[in-house]
């Protein structure tokens, strides 16, 4: 089983950046494509983005393209979100899983990271 750490999350302005991580624990972390989850009040969870095992693969929620971007270092077992240009609609928790495709994979999930976005 892979344990799931975000750390990275903070109170930000419009247009502002955030670099968000994911720290995984097990040996098998880099077998495993990753996504990142996010989760505003009120609404369903939201696939952000994805990076597979190799780090080579990502793809991007239509809302974040060309403002977020995601990359991996399998030697430190930990996944980054790189936030740009944030908006208050980014505003959510943000969590890591396994992921095939825009689906998460385990059937649990850490403790997330809160991202504000102030206007």
């Amino acid at each position: 089983q892979v344990q799931l750490a975000e750390s990275g999350g903070g109170l930000v302005q419009a247009g502002g950046s955030l670099r968000l991580s994911c720290a995984g624990s097990g040996r098998t972390f880099s077998n495993y494509n990753m996504g990142w989850f996010r989760q505003a009040p009120g609404k369903e969870r939201e696939f952000v983005a994805f990076v597979s095992e190799s780090g080579v693969v990502t793809y991007y929620a239509d809302s974040v393209k060309g403002r977020f971007t995601t990359a991996r270092d399998n030697a430190k077992n930990t996944v980054y979100l790189q936030m740009n240009s944030l908006k208050p609609e980014d505003s959510a928790i943000y969590y890591c899983n396994g992921a095939r495709g825009k689906a998460e994979i385990f059937d649990y999930w850490g403790q997330g990271t809160q991202v504000t976005v102030s206007s």
